[in-house]
């Protein structure tokens, strides 16, 4: 589940595309036309419960890179480890779960994936911000600082045995520092020069500050699908991860992996 040699010679395999859309015709439409500009592609809630797991069987014969099932799921351990099997039995690369309060659940994950698809626990959705964070009742030390619950987060999936996580590029660097490679670093809200969007998302960053804070993978949504030329906008993005990659393994005291 590690990043492959491969991946890092073509970075536009280390892009994820998530098929936001609700009908399998418009999924259908984005593989097809972002073949080769992208390495997975992610598959949410709304499409899989509109189409149901053969959605993903279809993706995945198509795609370079495979599947990542993104249900985020959160329940008891009986219960996340009976939907990680059937997970598995689908034939998706990664699936996720929600990194809370519960490390049975973690680990129930990890079991029932069996090896067969890897584990990325979500630590903090990009759509949360510090106030968010007080809303819910965490403390001021933790909600001020985002970053230390996430690296909580993470080493607690790595002890479950997660093949991951999921967390925005700002928090990545921690995670790396403290959790070396194999165990992956998956980045969403990206966004052009990490500025602020006019959307959901919160805490982003600029594909090539993801790639130097040690992501492994970026999940690239809006920028690509909302671009003139959405081919064109994956090389230009595939084009910052090289040169980011490039420059973060030649800067002193840098993590390889």
């Amino acid at each position: 589940m590690a990043l492959e040699d491969l991946e890092r010679r073509e970075p536009w395999r280390r892009i994820v595309f998530p098929l936001d859309v609700p009908a399998a015709s418009e999924a259908q439409h984005w593989v097809e036309e972002l073949a080769g500009c992208v390495g997975v592609f992610k598959v949410g809630l709304e499409l899989f419960i509109r189409c149901g797991p053969g959605i993903v069987a279809w993706i995945r014969e198509r795609a370079a890179g495979g599947v990542f099932l993104d249900l985020k799921l959160h329940d008891i351990p009986h219960t996340v480890g009976r939907a990680m099997r059937a997970i598995a039995a689908g034939g998706a690369r990664w699936a996720t779960v929600h990194c809370g309060e519960n490390p049975a659940m973690l680990r129930a994950a990890v079991e029932g994936a069996a090896g067969r698809v890897g584990v990325l626990a979500v630590t903090v959705l990009t759509s949360v911000s510090a106030e968010h964070l007080r809303e819910a009742g965490f403390e001021a030390a933790w909600a001020e600082n985002p970053e230390r619950l996430v690296l909580e987060r993470a080493r607690r999936a790595r002890e479950a045995g997660c093949a991951g996580v999921v967390c925005s590029g700002r928090e990545a660097a921690w995670v790396r520092r403290a959790i070396p490679r194999p165990f992956l670093i998956v980045t969403p809200g990206i966004r052009p020069g990490g500025a602020a969007p006019a959307d959901d998302q919160v805490r982003v960053a600029s594909a090539a500050a993801a790639v130097a804070a040690g992501a492994d993978y970026l999940v690239i949504g809006r920028p690509i699908r909302e671009a003139p030329d959405p081919r064109a906008a994956a090389r230009a993005i595939a084009a910052e991860i090289a040169a980011a990659e490039a420059g973060a393994r030649g800067a002193p005291g840098a993590h390889q992996g």
